[in-house]
Protein backbone atom coordinates (compact mmCIF):
# COMPACT_ATOMS: atom_id res chain seq x y z
CA UNK A 1 0.00 0.00 0.00
CA UNK A 2 3.07 2.11 -0.62
CA UNK A 3 4.16 4.17 -2.95
CA UNK A 4 7.66 6.03 -4.09
CA UNK A 5 8.22 8.27 -6.77
CA UNK A 6 11.95 9.32 -7.93
CA UNK A 7 13.16 11.27 -11.20
CA UNK A 8 16.37 12.70 -12.34
CA UNK A 9 17.25 15.79 -14.27
CA UNK A 10 20.04 17.95 -15.31
CA UNK A 11 21.52 19.13 -12.27
CA UNK A 12 19.02 18.21 -9.60
CA UNK A 13 16.44 14.87 -8.95
CA UNK A 14 13.53 14.79 -6.85
CA UNK A 15 12.33 11.79 -4.46
CA UNK A 16 8.83 11.63 -2.71
CA UNK A 17 7.14 8.91 -0.47
CA UNK A 18 3.60 8.91 0.58
CA UNK A 19 2.80 9.04 4.15
CA UNK A 20 0.91 6.28 4.93
CA UNK A 21 2.14 3.99 7.44
CA UNK A 22 -0.07 0.59 7.65
CA UNK A 23 -0.16 -3.43 7.98
CA UNK A 24 -2.49 -5.57 5.97
CA UNK A 25 -5.81 -3.77 5.39
CA UNK A 26 -5.14 -1.29 8.26
CA UNK A 27 -3.83 2.09 8.48
CA UNK A 28 -1.64 2.99 11.81
CA UNK A 29 -0.52 6.46 10.62
CA UNK A 30 -0.74 8.97 7.92
CA UNK A 31 2.53 11.17 9.00
CA UNK A 32 5.29 8.35 8.60
CA UNK A 33 8.53 10.03 7.04
CA UNK A 34 10.20 7.40 4.60
CA UNK A 35 13.18 9.36 4.01
CA UNK A 36 17.04 8.96 5.25
CA UNK A 37 19.43 11.59 4.49
CA UNK A 38 22.65 9.59 4.07
CA UNK A 39 24.93 13.02 3.40
CA UNK A 40 24.60 16.64 2.47
CA UNK A 41 24.12 15.40 -0.93
CA UNK A 42 22.33 11.80 -0.43
CA UNK A 43 19.44 10.70 0.27
CA UNK A 44 16.83 7.55 0.12
CA UNK A 45 13.57 7.05 0.35
CA UNK A 46 12.35 2.95 1.06
CA UNK A 47 8.87 1.12 1.48
CA UNK A 48 8.19 -2.58 2.42
CA UNK A 49 7.80 -4.22 5.92
CA UNK A 50 7.70 -1.41 8.40
CA UNK A 51 10.28 -3.19 10.65
CA UNK A 52 12.75 -3.92 7.72
CA UNK A 53 12.58 -0.39 6.51
CA UNK A 54 13.51 0.98 9.63
CA UNK A 55 16.09 -1.19 10.65
CA UNK A 56 18.02 -1.72 7.24
CA UNK A 57 17.49 2.58 6.64
CA UNK A 58 19.33 3.08 10.01
CA UNK A 59 21.89 1.07 9.75
CA UNK A 60 23.33 2.23 5.83
CA UNK A 61 22.57 5.46 7.53
CA UNK A 62 24.75 5.17 10.84
CA UNK A 63 27.18 3.03 8.49
CA UNK A 64 28.30 5.87 6.05
CA UNK A 65 27.93 8.44 8.88
CA UNK A 66 30.81 5.91 10.27
CA UNK A 67 32.47 6.19 7.06
CA UNK A 68 32.45 10.16 6.87
CA UNK A 69 33.95 10.43 10.73
CA UNK A 70 36.61 7.80 10.12
CA UNK A 71 38.06 8.59 7.13
CA UNK A 72 37.29 12.16 6.95
CA UNK A 73 34.84 11.98 3.36
CA UNK A 74 31.72 10.78 1.95
CA UNK A 75 31.25 8.13 -0.27
CA UNK A 76 30.41 9.00 -3.08
CA UNK A 77 26.59 7.94 -4.37
CA UNK A 78 28.00 5.24 -6.95
CA UNK A 79 30.00 3.94 -4.05
CA UNK A 80 27.18 4.00 -1.58
CA UNK A 81 24.70 2.47 -3.36
CA UNK A 82 26.52 -0.12 -4.15
CA UNK A 83 27.82 -0.58 -0.54
CA UNK A 84 23.57 -0.52 0.42
CA UNK A 85 23.89 -3.10 -2.70
CA UNK A 86 26.02 -5.90 -0.94
CA UNK A 87 24.30 -5.07 2.31
CA UNK A 88 20.86 -5.97 0.94
CA UNK A 89 22.22 -9.05 -0.52
CA UNK A 90 24.07 -10.56 2.32
CA UNK A 91 20.78 -9.68 4.37
CA UNK A 92 18.42 -11.48 1.66
CA UNK A 93 20.99 -14.61 2.07
CA UNK A 94 20.36 -14.58 6.18
CA UNK A 95 16.35 -14.26 6.30
CA UNK A 96 13.58 -12.51 4.29
CA UNK A 97 13.93 -9.10 4.42
CA UNK A 98 11.88 -6.94 2.04
CA UNK A 99 12.92 -3.46 1.34
CA UNK A 100 12.90 -1.42 -1.91
CA UNK A 101 14.35 1.77 -1.92
CA UNK A 102 15.26 4.70 -4.36
CA UNK A 103 18.42 6.32 -3.69
CA UNK A 104 19.46 10.12 -5.33
CA UNK A 105 22.74 11.91 -4.67
CA UNK A 106 24.68 15.20 -6.13
CA UNK A 107 28.48 13.97 -7.05
CA UNK A 108 30.52 17.23 -6.00
CA UNK A 109 33.23 15.82 -7.83
CA UNK A 110 31.52 15.05 -11.23
CA UNK A 111 29.31 17.58 -10.68
CA UNK A 112 26.48 14.99 -11.61
CA UNK A 113 22.95 13.89 -9.96
CA UNK A 114 22.43 9.96 -10.06
CA UNK A 115 19.53 8.39 -9.04
CA UNK A 116 19.30 4.13 -8.60
CA UNK A 117 16.65 2.22 -8.35
CA UNK A 118 17.08 -0.81 -6.41
CA UNK A 119 14.15 -3.98 -5.18
CA UNK A 120 14.05 -6.12 -2.00
CA UNK A 121 16.29 -9.06 -4.50
CA UNK A 122 19.32 -6.25 -4.90
CA UNK A 123 18.29 -5.23 -8.41
CA UNK A 124 20.24 -2.20 -8.96
CA UNK A 125 19.89 0.46 -11.61
CA UNK A 126 20.54 3.82 -12.66
CA UNK A 127 17.71 5.63 -13.83
CA UNK A 128 16.06 9.17 -15.21
CA UNK A 129 13.10 7.99 -13.12
CA UNK A 130 11.88 5.03 -10.57
CA UNK A 131 8.88 4.29 -8.61
CA UNK A 132 7.94 1.59 -6.37
CA UNK A 133 4.46 0.43 -4.91
CA UNK A 134 1.54 -0.48 -6.38
CA UNK A 135 1.08 3.81 -7.40
CA UNK A 136 4.34 2.52 -9.89
CA UNK A 137 1.74 0.78 -12.05
CA UNK A 138 0.43 4.09 -13.04
CA UNK A 139 3.13 6.31 -12.22
CA UNK A 140 6.20 4.16 -14.43
CA UNK A 141 3.48 5.69 -17.02
CA UNK A 142 3.17 8.61 -16.56
CA UNK A 143 6.96 9.40 -15.84
CA UNK A 144 7.43 7.80 -19.13
CA UNK A 145 5.30 10.11 -21.53
CA UNK A 146 6.44 13.42 -19.86
CA UNK A 147 9.24 13.22 -18.21
CA UNK A 148 11.88 15.31 -19.47
CA UNK A 149 16.09 15.95 -18.07
CA UNK A 150 16.22 19.31 -18.90
CA UNK A 151 13.04 19.83 -16.96
CA UNK A 152 12.73 23.22 -14.14
CA UNK A 153 11.71 22.61 -10.51
CA UNK A 154 8.78 23.89 -10.98
CA UNK A 155 8.23 21.70 -14.12
CA UNK A 156 9.49 19.00 -12.21
CA UNK A 157 7.13 19.53 -9.36
CA UNK A 158 4.18 19.66 -11.70
CA UNK A 159 5.32 16.31 -13.28
CA UNK A 160 4.99 15.10 -9.84
CA UNK A 161 1.64 16.27 -9.14
CA UNK A 162 0.33 14.91 -12.20
CA UNK A 163 2.01 10.92 -10.87
CA UNK A 164 0.17 11.89 -7.43
CA UNK A 165 -3.32 12.74 -9.10
CA UNK A 166 -2.59 9.66 -11.58
CA UNK A 167 -2.28 7.07 -8.83
CA UNK A 168 -5.28 8.80 -6.77
CA UNK A 169 -7.62 8.46 -10.29
CA UNK A 170 -6.64 4.63 -10.68
CA UNK A 171 -5.96 3.66 -7.27
CA UNK A 172 -8.63 1.54 -4.91
CA UNK A 173 -5.95 2.44 -1.97
CA UNK A 174 -6.28 5.25 -0.22
CA UNK A 175 -3.02 7.75 -0.31
CA UNK A 176 -4.07 11.13 0.47
CA UNK A 177 -0.48 12.95 1.07
CA UNK A 178 3.16 12.54 -0.74
CA UNK A 179 6.39 14.67 0.50
CA UNK A 180 9.35 15.02 -2.19
CA UNK A 181 12.69 16.79 -1.72
CA UNK A 182 14.79 18.24 -4.17
CA UNK A 183 18.57 16.86 -3.73
CA UNK A 184 21.02 19.23 -5.67
CA UNK A 185 24.65 21.13 -5.54
CA UNK A 186 22.68 22.42 -2.54
CA UNK A 187 22.12 19.41 -0.63
CA UNK A 188 18.84 18.12 0.29
CA UNK A 189 15.92 20.68 0.40
CA UNK A 190 13.41 20.89 3.39
CA UNK A 191 10.15 18.32 2.92
CA UNK A 192 7.16 19.52 0.94
CA UNK A 193 4.00 17.45 1.06
CA UNK A 194 1.29 17.53 -0.93
CA UNK A 195 -2.34 16.23 0.44
CA UNK A 196 -5.05 15.10 -2.08
CA UNK A 197 -8.63 14.44 -0.75
CA UNK A 198 -10.47 12.76 -3.36
CA UNK A 199 -13.95 13.61 -3.85
CA UNK A 200 -17.56 12.31 -3.53
CA UNK A 201 -18.74 10.89 -6.52
CA UNK A 202 -22.28 9.78 -5.90
CA UNK A 203 -25.04 11.86 -3.69
CA UNK A 204 -25.72 10.40 -0.24
CA UNK A 205 -29.80 11.47 -0.70
CA UNK A 206 -30.72 11.38 -4.32
CA UNK A 207 -27.95 9.47 -5.52
CA UNK A 208 -27.27 11.33 -8.83
CA UNK A 209 -24.03 11.28 -9.69
CA UNK A 210 -21.97 14.93 -8.72
CA UNK A 211 -19.29 16.35 -10.39
CA UNK A 212 -15.84 15.11 -9.48
CA UNK A 213 -13.42 17.43 -7.54
CA UNK A 214 -9.89 16.86 -6.36
CA UNK A 215 -8.70 19.62 -4.11
CA UNK A 216 -4.72 20.06 -3.90
CA UNK A 217 -2.81 21.86 -1.07
CA UNK A 218 0.52 22.47 -1.50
Amino acid sequence: MECLIGMKFDGFSLIAHDNSAGRSVLVMKQNQDKIFHLGDHLAMVVCGDTGDTVYFGEFIQKNLAYYRIKNGYSLSPSAAVNYTRHEMAKRLRQAPNLVNLIMTGYDESTKQTSLYFMDYLGTLADVPFAAHGYGSYFALSTLDRYHRSNMSKEEAEGLLLKCILEVQKRLVINLPSFSFYFVDENGVSSKRTVKTEPAKVVGESTGEQQSEEMDVFV
